[in-house]
């Protein structure tokens, strides 16, 4: 009577042994898959930054007494090249992209500038870069969803708990980006 009470309880230990690796492993997996898809925004963020100095040395041969607002648009660069974090980094790059709504404002002043193919052409690699970050920004805060949901969901939380998976934050826009664009004629 004793050896069957033995053999289920094997049975029943085995199970849990080989369910809780598999958590493990799913925890893992989804954990390196947000480090990845930070990694894309990253790639993406450095094309941006290696552009905007090209495109901002085009727009000063046009715009020489723009200068504050092309000083601007150095100084978040450089803020969002040196931000550290998921939050630090979302920040700079919100205040980034309106220094860039900006620089693009000033060009639309000077048609000289905006018939230049030099600028045309940066122009269309940062229009696509922004595309790409967009998609970045996407794809890691959907990975954080899935790791983040399986850290806190039983009986994974258990496992993230005891092996130290720590909750990720999301790339979230500042709340002004989140207003609906205001249109005047």
């Amino acid at each position: 009577m004793l050896v069957p009470c033995l053999g289920v309880a094997g049975l029943v230990l085995l199970v849990a042994v080989v369910a809780a690796i598999g958590i493990y492993n799913r925890l893992v997996t989804l954990r390196n898959r947000v480090d990845n898809a930070w990694s894309q925004i990253d790639v993406q963020l450095r094309r941006r930054y290696d552009l905007i100095p090209n495109l901002v040395e085009t727009v000063k041969g046009y715009a020489s007494h723009e200068k504050e607002t092309l000083e601007k648009v150095v100084e978040a660069r450089n803020m969002a090249m040196s931000a550290q974090g998921v939050a630090a980094q979302a920040e700079a790059e919100n205040t980034l992209s309106g220094t860039l709504k900006n620089l693009f404002a000033i060009a639309e002043s000077y048609p000289d500038l905006k018939a230049n193919q030099n600028f045309l052409m940066l122009q269309e690699e940062l229009s696509g870069t922004e595309s790409k970050i967009a998609y970045a920004r996407q794809f890691y805060n959907d990975s954080v969803m899935s790791y983040n949901t399986s850290t806190q969901t039983f009986p994974s939380n258990i496992l993230a708990g005891m092996f130290g998976f720590k909750e990720r934050e999301y790339f979230e826009i500042e709340e002004a980006a989140k207003e609906p664009v205001k249109v005047q004629f």
